[in-house]
């Protein structure tokens, strides 16, 4: 496997190349832990009753990048990619795997979005805000909370893809 490679976040940087170098470790982390599979395997659900898949997580991490970079941080009306009845104010979806879909779908519009958010970031200082449940949200705490919120979901991913083939620790 790891063909992708994850270079080290800095270990004395700024705040902001700090934030900035742990988010895309764990971008780079999901992506790795996706790499090598086909759709099948992609699809195959962690373990009853779930349905969580890697698809789907990868689905669901292009709809919280949407989210938190172009709806709260940009403030512009960008409606679902996925769950297209969902509440663009409520909890950020894509879990669900609509028929059809594919791993090298969904990372393709995961990167779209990492691209995107990338941009709307670029020219903003740490203490610039967007609105989030009707109060002012500071892209620093968007970076820690995106942090975890990869974080969290790459273990989940870990768990799944060792019991799709036994690989681990990436």
């Amino acid at each position: 496997m790891a063909t992708i490679e994850r270079p080290m976040p800095p270990l004395n940087a700024d705040e902001r190349t700090t934030l900035e170098s742990w988010l895309d470790f764990h971008r780079t982390t999901l992506a790795m832990k996706c790499e090598g599979l086909d759709d099948e395997k992609a699809a195959v659900a962690s373990v009853q009753p779930s349905a969580f898949t890697l698809t789907g997580l990868v689905q669901h991490m292009a709809e919280v990048e949407r989210n938190w970079f172009r709806r709260v941080l940009a403030g512009e009306q960008a409606p679902p990619i996925y769950d297209q009845q969902a509440d663009p104010s409520g909890p950020d979806g894509g879990f669900d795997l609509a028929e059809g879909a594919t791993l090298r779908d969904a990372v393709a519009t995961w990167h779209a979005e990492i691209s995107r958010a990338r941009e709307h970031c670029a020219d903003r200082a740490l203490t610039d805000t967007g609105r989030f449940m009707e109060q002012d949200v500071s892209l620093r705490w968007i970076y820690v909370h995106m942090i975890e919120e990869y974080a969290r979901h790459n273990g989940h991913a870990d768990l799944v893809r060792e019991r799709i083939d036994g690989t681990t620790g990436v």
